[in-house]
């Protein structure tokens, strides 16, 4: 056999039968589905992350406060977004949120332990609540929002923990580095969206 008889074979292979535009379901229950589609949603997950930096710039107490007030928001808006769904696209104000987190991850702008987490509730239930209004028409229910919340604890712990443990000056500046790289993705975004 030929190398482009293999190559051929292997495109032919690797084509998708049924192409959807999320990944709602894994086919192992409510609760996997919400976290393939956290996991799956870079509108979702990129603010978390950078929250996430930042929370773990701004210190223990800023992090732990952090860590248990987004999910907990996240959870309390996916409720209210199952009761009162919006159609809203949350996809329009991403690339707004992912600049002003990137930005102050950026400058590692110093917030209170309040603060911090008086911006990750109003984070997490705003997302919370346009994520589930989005995904009203799916039949994951509590379970899969869950399912949602789960990794957003569990991201959240691990990328503030490890910011955290960071001693050097020049690890931080690396961790400012990557807050203008997401601020630049939402002005990507951005572009994209007003194209």
């Amino acid at each position: 056999m030929s190398q482009r008889f293999v190559f051929r074979m292997i495109g032919l292979l690797a084509v998708p039968g049924v192409a959807q535009a999320h990944l709602i379901t894994t086919g192992l229950g409510p609760l996997y589905d919400g976290l393939g589609h956290f996991a799956l949603s870079l509108e979702c997950l990129l603010p978390v992350m950078a929250l996430a930096l930042l929370a773990g710039l701004n210190g223990v107490q800023a992090a732990r406060w952090c860590l248990w007030c987004l999910p907990t928001a996240w959870l309390a808006g996916g409720l209210l977004g199952m009761l009162l769904p919006s159609s809203y696209n949350a996809e329009l104000g991403s690339p707004y949120v992912l600049m002003a987190l990137g930005t102050l991850v950026g400058f590692a702008v110093k917030l209170s332990a309040a603060r911090m987490a008086g911006l990750a509730c109003m984070l997490g239930f705003a997302l919370g609540y346009l994520d589930t209004s989005g995904l009203a028409a799916t039949s994951l229910g509590l379970v899969g929002l869950l399912g949602v919340c789960m990794p957003v604890f569990v991201l959240t712990a691990l990328i503030a923990a490890g910011v955290l443990a960071l001693q050097h000056a020049w690890m931080r500046v690396a961790i400012r580095a990557t807050g203008s790289w997401i601020a630049a993705s939402g002005l990507l975004l951005l572009g994209w969206t007003l194209r």
